[in-house]
């Protein structure tokens, strides 16, 4: 079974690029792939401070990144950036750590002019740490979530279909796919995507 490290570049656990990213987390669930969930939570402020890579809390993700067959990052993007705790979290990451592995790159932002965050900030990022593959990329504003009642977020329909197509690249994309289950009906949605005949 395929793994896939999630890892929250938020502060906030209820944040937009977090429910981006838990929603990525529940499709890849849907298709059989096992999860391994991360947030800026997990790592004590001074060990990213001092850039203590040998903590027990960044041994921790790196091990499981290490074991894993890919990786989807989400942020927040702030001034056309993404978060800073979530670089200083990357740049504990050894040299090759994506090496063989797939990578998607969530990002949310206030307004549709921070859109290229993604492919000028985060994705290079992922390009340097080695990943085999970065299926692109999935931007939302604040206008793509409904607010619901107890502080949650819901993402919109658009979003969603656009991050289901990102899923299923990055099913596509995992060293040992045939482990994933890809429906029918979520091959058919790539294809028309893709706008290819087969």
């Amino acid at each position: 079974m395929s793994t896939v490290v999630l890892l929250a570049g938020s502060p906030s656990q209820r944040s937009r690029s977090t429910t981006l990213l838990q929603r990525a987390g529940a499709l890849l669930a849907g298709h059989g792939a096992r999860t391994q969930a991360f947030s800026l939570a997990d790592f004590p402020s001074d060990d990213l401070l001092h850039a203590r890579w040998d903590s027990p809390a960044i041994r921790r993700f790196i091990d499981a990144l290490a074991a894993a067959d890919g990786l989807i990052v989400a942020t927040p993007v702030y001034k056309a950036a993404y978060s800073g705790a979530l670089k200083a979290v990357l740049d504990l990451l050894p040299e090759r750590a994506l090496e063989q592995k797939a990578a998607l790159a969530l990002a949310t932002g206030g307004s549709p002019g921070h859109l290229l965050a993604v492919d000028y900030a985060l994705q290079p990022v992922l390009s340097a740490l080695k990943a085999r593959h970065i299926v692109g990329g999935v931007y939302a504003t604040d206008r793509d979530f409904t607010l619901q009642e107890d502080g949650s977020y819901q993402v919109g329909e658009d979003i969603d279909a656009r991050l289901h197509h990102a899923v299923g690249r990055l099913i596509a994309h995992l060293p040992n796919p045939g482990s994933v289950e890809l429906h029918p009906e979520a091959l058919s949605r790539q294809v028309a995507a893709a706008r290819i005949s087969i």
